[in-house]
């Protein structure tokens, strides 16, 4: 049976995990700090050529790097999947903020969270990447750790590429950059395949789509809810003009550019929930098998950070592979902020 390279666990081990508590991850006696103070994450918009670029970002104006005061702040962007917004990722991302003191921004990409929709014939990884990229100058933010979830981990991947030196790592969360996730597998394609053959994979994505929505009801349930809401609204009334970003996703295959992402030595950390049906396992393995890097699983569906929103930040403070990544990622902003080379992207 094939496995994961060097995998950190396994879909069962975190099966286990879940089954034994599912609401929280695995932690240590570690306390956070009473000192830190309440973070919240602020909206904004961005307006080019008459299109508007919704975000929201955390108002710690006053952080500060891992060397104390003076330093220039670590940055973070937190791209969201299809269908989602920026603003669904706000309870995660306003806790990152107040535990390691970054400068978070969440992007809505075109279409979605209250975001105007590029035209049709305009939208592709590029285009999509370019609007990251301009909000990121319009809030005047440094070098970024960026992290991507489901669609937003091939944004990631795309900007890493054309920006290496305004990244300090990626998270790549169940993401869709290769293309194994669309070979579905399972009851529903072994029975519409002989007589429906271009409808079972779609058929099977939206089966799965369904079924990963109860991990959304755990934990907090109504302030989970109360945080997708808004931009579940918005997107409902721009779909039609979003169609086309999904019908992209169909044809990306980034494995190329994941290849040579790691071979830079970027800090890399990829991370799965181990009930996700979306982007499956086996898409887990091929990002592992081009990346070159191990597979942290998790408890959780697709979405699972949208569910346990302090779940990201307790893999970064309580996880060995967590940690590892951001004591690289601070090694890396100290190496550009003192000046010292750093790879150049390879367009």
């Amino acid at each position: 049976m094939a496995t994961l390279p060097n995998r950190v666990g396994g879909p069962a081990a975190s099966r286990r995990l879940a089954l034994r508590n599912p609401l929280t991850l695995v932690r240590d006696q570690v306390q956070r700090p009473a000192t830190r103070r309440k973070v919240s994450m602020v909206g904004g918009e961005l307006v080019v050529d008459g299109r508007r670029l919704a975000y929201t970002l955390s108002d710690n104006e006053d952080a500060c790097g891992p060397d104390g005061l003076g330093s220039a702040p670590i940055w973070a962007v937190n791209l969201h999947g299809y269908f989602a917004g920026g603003a669904m990722y706000s309870r995660e991302s306003a806790r990152l903020a107040e535990r390691f003191g970054w400068r978070v921004l969440n992007p809505s990409l075109p279409g979605f969270g209250g975001s105007d929709p590029l035209p049709w014939g305009a939208i592709s990884m590029t285009t999509l990447t370019e609007e990251v990229e301009r909000l990121l100058g319009h809030v005047g933010a440094g070098p970024a750790v960026v992290l991507g979830h489901s669609m937003g981990g091939a944004v990631a991947v795309e900007f890493a590429r054309r920006n290496l030196q305004r990244t300090l790592g990626i998270v790549y969360r169940d993401g869709v950059a290769t293309p194994a996730w669309k070979e579905r597998r399972g009851i529903i394609p072994f029975l519409l395949s002989p007589i429906l053959p271009d409808v079972a994979p779609m058929a099977d994505l939206m089966a799965a789509i369904v079924l990963d929505a109860p991990d959304l009801l755990l934990g907090q349930v109504i302030s989970t809810l109360r945080s997708m809401a808004p931009d579940f609204r918005q997107n409902m009334r721009t779909m039609g003009r979003t169609a086309p970003v999904g019908s992209m996703l169909m044809t990306v295959d980034q494995r190329p550019e994941v290849t040579w992402l790691g071979q830079t030595g970027l800090p890399l950390l990829a991370e799965w929930g181990c009930f996700d049906r979306v982007a499956t396992p086996a898409a887990a393995k091929e990002f592992s098998d081009c990346a070159g890097t191990p597979i942290q699983w998790l408890p959780g569906g697709h979405s699972w950070m949208l569910a346990r929103p302090r779940g990201q930040s307790d893999v970064f403070e309580h996880l060995p592979t967590g940690r590892d990544f951001v004591e690289r990622v601070e090694e890396r902003w100290r190496s550009l902020v003192s000046g010292a080379p750093v790879l150049e992207a390879v367009n």
